[in-house]
């Protein structure tokens, strides 16, 4: 059993049910990243300052670039801004799924974005990556657990 996963001695048909509403939850991270990056670039958009943390550094640079640039171009930002949020999405669904590639991948993807926030110096917006990364790392834990509890119920348990 992995460390800290919560699940002690527990049924395996309970650790388990326990572990995929764990694994879900933090995949659930991946949607609101998509989902509140998409709704700062609208913010921008319409010449709002308010801005959610939790979204992407990545998202925040193609919107102040777009917004210096003729309104024939912005189209091509939000292109861009669609695409890098439906990424997340998918992390998301695919996280939702126990496929640990989606939260790796994610993960180094939201650690990469936390940098480019760190070097703009928006410290805020880097505590939070972190505590996000954190919630993450909780499901790709939870996976490995799972895998754990799977593998030892198809085991069966031979006595001498």
């Amino acid at each position: 059993m992995a460390a800290g996963t919560g699940t002690g001695l527990q049924h395996p048909a309970a650790q388990t049910a326990q572990l995929k509403a764990r694994i879900r939850v933090s995949a659930d991270w991946f949607f609101w990243i998509a989902a509140l990056s998409i709704i700062n670039s609208v913010i921008m958009q319409v010449g709002g300052g308010l801005r959610f943390i939790v979204g992407l550094g990545i998202t925040s640079v193609v919107d102040e670039i777009i917004a210096k640039q003729p309104s024939n171009i912005h189209a091509a930002g939000w292109v861009v801004n669609i695409v890098i949020a439906g990424v997340f999405v998918l992390f998301g669904k695919f996280g939702r799924e126990g496929k640990k590639p989606a939260f790796i991948i994610g993960m180094v993807l939201y650690a990469a974005d936390g940098l480019l926030m760190a070097m703009a110096q928006v410290w805020l917006g880097v505590a939070f990556h972190a505590y996000a990364l954190f919630r993450i790392y909780q499901g790709l834990a939870a996976v490995n657990a799972l895998e754990s509890v799977q593998q030892s119920m198809a085991t069966p348990n031979y006595r001498v």
